[in-house]
Formats: C-alpha cells, structure tokens, sequence
C-alpha cells in the first residue's frame, strides 16, 4: 500500500502537534506524500480546499488549534476529503475528552486511529492509563472498536502490539513489529498521517483493505529496522521509503 501512496503522492494537510511535527513530514515524505503542517485558522480552510486528506491531532492541543481543526474538519467534509483523527492522550484530562467530544459531533471522520487507552476513554469503558500511554484494563478492546465505528459511522484501528481495524463490520487483525517502536515518541502519530495518506490515495470501496496493508507495510518497516533507540528512527523512515518504492 505505500507503493500505491508514492504513486499518488497525495497532498497531506496535519494539524498536528509539535512534538511530533518534523517527523511525520518526514516519514510522509519517505512514502512519497507531501506534507503541510498550518493551523492559522486564517488559512486552514483554505490549506485543506488544495490538500487530499486532513490528518487531526490533539497532542498539544489548545484553543486556539481546537477552532483550527474544527474549521478543517468541516471544510473537508464539504469537499469529501478523508480525515483522520489521532486522539492523543484524550484520557489524560478532561478538557482533551471535551475537545475529542466535540469534533467526534461536529465533523465526520473516516478513521479515528488510537490506542488502546484512547479508545476506551472516547467510548467510557474502564481503563487505566498514564499520560498518552496504552495503560491497560479488562474490556473487550475488539468488542469497543466495533461500537465506536458504529457509532461515528466511521473506521477505527486500535494499533499496539496487534493491530486492530474495523468499520464495525468486517474487521483485520495486523500482527508484526518491532518492540522498539514502543519507545519512540511520535511512531503512533506518524501512522495516523500515513493512514491519512492511504485513504487520499484508495478507492473508496477498498478504503478498509488499503489501511489494513497500510499497516501491515507499517510494522515490517519496523521489523527490518535495528532495535537500538539511537539509530531505530533513521533505519524506520530508510526502511519506509524502501518499501514504498514503485513497483515496477
């Protein structure tokens, strides 16, 4: 699937948070997608009208982006431009569920892609978690995503150590990786704006089938790469663009 996103190269507009910012333009680059990073609401409108998939991401979400993303949001649903969201922490305070409440009611989105503890706040279940991490708790995480994609009307991938991706119907499990992946900020991120680019660049139809390969492309990139946090990020985005080469 990131041979078919090299193919496209797609136009990706991320809001997106700034821990994170360099290396998802960069890994976006690797795959062949060209990344802009605005959130002036003076101009995001605007920025979206020529993009081909919004990536949405709470991270260091305030105010001032919050406007940004749902001006965004709804000007891509005007145009019929997938969108992603990226929850991040939305956990870990009250005022980051209230922001994801009032997207998830305000904008339609294709896919929202989280973790395991983001997916249980946004739908209530018990669940302890720490900051942005996964946390752990007994619900049925499966059985969440399910409804959550029911309800919004949208696909969820629950990524970890198994990835999980339904549209509350037909559903993938993706195995793989690298346990290294774990502890290194913004890999999570970087695959929501690469899951961005897949839907920019996939038949409407095959919008499912196109993020499953997406992510299984994800985890071998991983899994060709060396386990030392050091030099991981390097051989990751070199083992990205690798597979993303065209087939010829």
């Amino acid at each position: 699937m990131l041979s078919q996103i090299k193919q496209a190269a797609p136009l990706i507009h991320c809001i997106t948070n700034y821990v994170v910012a360099n290396f998802s333009a960069n890994g976006l680059l690797a795959v062949g997608a060209s990344p802009i990073m605005a959130d002036e609401i003076k101009e995001v409108s605007e920025v979206v009208s020529s993009s081909d998939g919004l990536l949405i991401n709470i991270g260091t979400v305030n105010d001032f982006t919050i406007e940004s993303m749902l001006v965004a949001g709804k000007k891509a649903n005007e145009l019929n431009i997938p969108i992603v969201l990226d929850p991040v922490g939305v956990g870990a305070t009250d005022y980051r569920k209230r922001v994801v409440r009032r997207l998830l009611k305000e904008v339609k989105f294709n896919l929202i892609r989280c973790n395991a503890g983001e997916l249980a706040s946004i739908a209530g279940a018990d669940w302890q978690a720490k900051g942005v991490d996964s946390g752990e708790g007994f619900a049925n995480t499966d059985t969440i995503a399910r409804e959550v994609a029911l309800k919004y009307g949208c696909m969820v991938a629950v990524t970890g150590r198994t990835d999980f991706l339904t549209d509350g119907h037909a559903e993938y499990h993706i195995c793989g990786g690298n346990e290294t992946a774990t502890h290194i900020t913004g890999m999570g991120c970087l695959l929501s704006a690469i899951c961005a680019a897949s839907l920019a660049s996939s038949n409407r139809k095959e919008e499912l089938k196109s993020l499953a390969a997406t992510l299984k492309d994800y985890k071998k990139a991983a899994e060709l790469s060396l386990d030392e946090n050091g030099s991981f990020i390097a051989q990751f985005i070199d083992n990205v663009q690798k597979i993303a080469e065209v087939k010829k």
